[in-house]
């Protein structure tokens, strides 16, 4: 196969599952052959990065994403997709193993903030909801802190212990999608917080965000700017390749 990416996925499994699905879903088709190459690595055992940066586990996730990343740059693809926002914090890291480019998600999710709030004359007040382990690691709030005209909103603890109860206990571990949990959490950042938009910094509440089609609250969801950018370049190097 040639002219194809690799994604990097499996942290979570279900999570994976809704990037393909959407990427799939948004990818312009009429023919079978419309649709986009790509390998899917479900590397389901890397081992948990929340646990690993908040101390709680002494077993890094980066020899495994490596090790990923230099078996499947021998097939040469275009690019990788990393599709766990907490992985992120070992960016750095990784794109050392290869010259194959990696995408950086959070990169690409604040500068949809910036293009929808272009206009506004303050501060953009940015509510980041995502794993202890993303937020610990400011992930985000690093890439957010970079521009003057963007104030970031990190939630309170009993948010964030929402936040951690939605990710881990309901949709990790029971497979449930808690609608109504989601939306309170929203809620919270948007009315408490005063948040003029959520930023999901997590691929769990991006299935959430998928499964509810929530148009109620102003969200920013990172691994929807990731599908986007997924689908660019890759119908941008099928098109050069023509």
């Amino acid at each position: 196969m040639k002219n194809f990416f690799a994604i990097l996925g499996g942290m979570g499994t279900l999570a994976t599952e809704s990037f393909v699905h959407v990427l799939n879903e948004r990818t312009p088709n009429h023919s079978d052959q419309d649709y986009l190459n790509y390998v899917l690595i479900n590397h389901a055992t890397v081992p948990d990065r929340t646990a690993f940066i908040l101390g709680k586990s002494e077993k890094s996730p980066v020899a495994a994403l490596k090790e990923d990343i230099r078996q499947y740059s021998t097939l040469e693809p275009r690019f990788f997709v990393l599709t766990c926002n907490t992985a992120h914090h070992f960016y750095d890291e990784l794109v050392e193993t290869t010259t194959t480019p990696l995408l950086h998600m959070p990169r690409l999710a604040v500068q949809a903030v910036l293009k929808k709030f272009a206009d506004l004359e303050r501060p953009i007040r940015v509510g980041v909801l995502a794993t202890e382990g993303t937020i610990q690691s400011k992930v985000y709030e690093n890439e957010l802190n970079s521009y003057t005209n963007i104030e970031t909103i990190i939630p309170n603890q009993e948010i964030q212990q929402q936040v951690t109860h939605l990710i881990y206990r309901d949709i990790k571990e029971r497979n449930f999608l808690n609608q109504e949990l989601y939306f309170s959490i929203l809620d919270q950042m948007i009315r408490e917080q005063q948040c003029d938009v959520v930023l999901l910094g997590c691929t769990e509440l991006s299935l959430m965000q998928e499964s509810t089609k929530n148009a109620a609250y102003s969200v920013i969801d990172a691994q929807s700017e990731l599908v986007d950018e997924t689908i660019r370049l890759a119908l941008e190097y099928r098109q050069a390749d023509s």
